[in-house]
């Protein structure tokens, strides 16, 4: 997985991506009518009710744009919100709060909705030990805070991206010429380059997972599309080799299910790729 570190300068790379594509050479309409010395307040207002999330995140945006102005927070992130609550007030130069107003917006909207999502996936477990993975199947650079929000939410995030895990899907399994070489390979090329990443592999049915354990060395096998029957049978068979993850076909109706086929990890991109965001505005008073 990648380093705090690493996981903040993306948060950064999104927040200053934000504003260029927001701001660019100025906000003119702020510009045009209000003065730059004139000084404002306004509040976040929740106008849906759900999981919060990106409060932090608006803190980050705020100080990006302008770091004089102050926010005086009266709900944290992964409270739950009700239509009418307030979740901060933000404080300063009014063309600061109007140029940052977008931004914080669609972010926490978004954020919200996936935080509000896992937190329903994560409810229909409680009892289980399974817990509930995030994928890659993000908005294309938002993927930080989409992450962020799934752990708001209560669930854990799968790896971040193709450089931090190693993850042999059914084409990469296909094109190396088979499960049992492409596993090989991979353990040849982190020798090789010195790296030291986890491998998770793809079963497509049973006689794949066989395979996979016969080749050993891998952190967890994925069982992709697997019905409960043939996952109970697979995580039997798995035992304590290796952890298990199951993927495809999980949602409200089924994830409870699959969790009690003794699974350590169920997978969702509906977490980030299928989500309505949550209503909330940003109002001057």
């Amino acid at each position: 997985m990648i380093t705090e570190a690493q996981f903040q300068n993306e948060l950064q790379r999104i927040i200053q991506n934000g504003i260029r594509e927001d701001i660019g050479d100025g906000d003119h309409s702020s510009l045009a009518c209000i003065p730059k010395s004139e000084t404002g307040k306004a509040k976040l207002l929740v106008k849906d009710k759900g999981i919060i999330a990106g409060v932090e995140f608006a803190k980050m945006v705020f100080k990006q744009v302008d770091a004089d102005l102050e926010v005086e927070t009266f709900i944290q992130d992964g409270s739950f919100v009700n239509y009418g609550d307030i979740v901060f007030h933000v404080y300063g130069s009014s063309q600061s709060i109007l140029k940052a107003e977008r931004l914080v917006l669609n972010s926490m909207q978004r954020m919200s909705a996936i935080a509000t999502k896992t937190k329903m996936y994560v409810d229909l477990l409680e009892g289980t030990s399974t817990k509930v993975l995030d994928t890659r199947k993000t908005t294309p650079g938002f993927r930080a805070a989409e992450k962020w929000a799934v752990k708001i939410g209560g669930g854990e995030n799968h790896r971040f991206a193709l450089y931090d895990m190693i993850m042999l899907k059914d084409n990469h399994n296909d094109f190396a010429g088979g499960i049992a070489k492409a596993i090989q390979k991979t353990k040849d090329y982190l020798t090789e380059n010195q790296l030291d990443l986890k491998i998770i592999v793809e079963a497509r049915n049973l006689n794949e997972v066989e395979e996979i354990l016969k080749s050993g060395g891998v952190y967890r096998i994925l069982l992709d599309n697997f019905n409960y029957e043939t996952t109970r049978e697979a995580v039997k068979l798995i035992g304590n080799q290796c952890l298990t993850e199951s993927s495809g076909n999980i949602n409200e109706n089924t994830i409870r299910q699959y969790a009690e086929c003794g699974v350590n990890y169920i997978s969702s991109g509906a977490l980030t790729h299928s989500v309505y965001n949550m209503d909330l505005s940003l109002k001057a008073f």
